[in-house]
């Protein structure tokens, strides 16, 4: 069995366990880029990957064990 490269948007969504709205908001924002088939949206299997690594660049680092907090 190969390993698909293109996602359906519903496909993409449980891939990374959110709902089919929230993907389509992250479509629309730019977050997660797609391409166009035809009449067809597909996400590259691959560019979800790169999509979780972006997120978790950005968000906050957590403070250090014992760090002192203001």
């Amino acid at each position: 069995m190969s390993t698909r490269l293109l996602l359906t948007p519903t496909e993409a969504a449980d891939a990374l366990g959110i709902g089919r709205s929230k993907l389509y908001e992250l479509l629309r924002d730019g977050v997660v880029p797609s391409v166009t088939i035809g009449a067809c949206r597909r996400i590259v299997a691959t560019d979800l990957a790169d999509v979780i690594d972006r997120l978790r660049d950005s968000r906050p680092a957590a403070p250090a064990a014992g760090a002192a907090t203001d």
